[in-house]
């Protein structure tokens, strides 16, 4: 007989991890806003394997526009300069021997609107795997009836995670009016 708290525990805990997905997904959709983690699937040849940008350059962002990289050895000024022109950035960079400067450039209305359906996809894909979640977790929560649960034990159990799958819900509600709002500000 499974135990309720860890069926909803379970449960919270994939809602969660969806949770935490969708964040860095969204922080890799470019607002208009310098933001590091754009770079984030950057990858340079260094020494014969292949490394995030970030283990072998500082990544910073100056202004709301500019995202400086500086490498740490001069020699991968080229090597990183080619692989941010081969990765899917979309940003040519611009190298002055010492550092690479990416100006982000202004997105337009509607670069803005095709950017607020992506987001609003993964929104709502984020929303199916909670659902999927609460899906299990209502399986597994019967199941355990069948094995001898007390029903009104289960009754209790399907309410709590139907409660868990609303505040988790709502969080991604929240999440997408956040970034939306990023994306319209102009």
């Amino acid at each position: 007989m499974s135990d309720l708290t860890t069926i909803k525990k379970d449960a919270e805990e994939q809602m969660q991890m969806t949770l935490e997905f969708l964040e860095e997904t969204f922080s890799r959709i470019r607002a208009g806003r310098a933001n590091v983690h754009i770079l984030d699937g950057v990858r340079v040849e260094y020494y014969g394997s292949n490394v995030p940008l970030s283990n072998v350059a500082s990544v910073n962002t100056p202004d709301a526009k500019t995202i400086v990289i500086q490498p740490w050895e001069k020699t991968m000024l080229k090597v990183v300069e080619k692989a941010i022109l081969d990765s899917d950035v979309g940003i040519t960079p611009e190298n002055n021997g010492e550092i690479i400067r990416l100006g982000i450039p202004p997105l337009t209305e509607e670069r803005r609107r095709n950017l607020v359906k992506q987001t609003k996809q993964e929104a709502e894909e984020a929303k199916i795997s909670i659902r999927n979640a609460r899906r299990e977790a209502i399986d597994e929560v019967k199941k355990a009836v069948k094995d001898g649960l007390p029903e009104d034990m289960g009754k209790d159990g399907e309410a709590d995670i139907q409660k868990i799958h609303d505040k988790y819900v709502k969080k991604v509600d929240e999440m997408f009016a956040a970034k939306e709002k990023e994306i319209l500000t102009v």
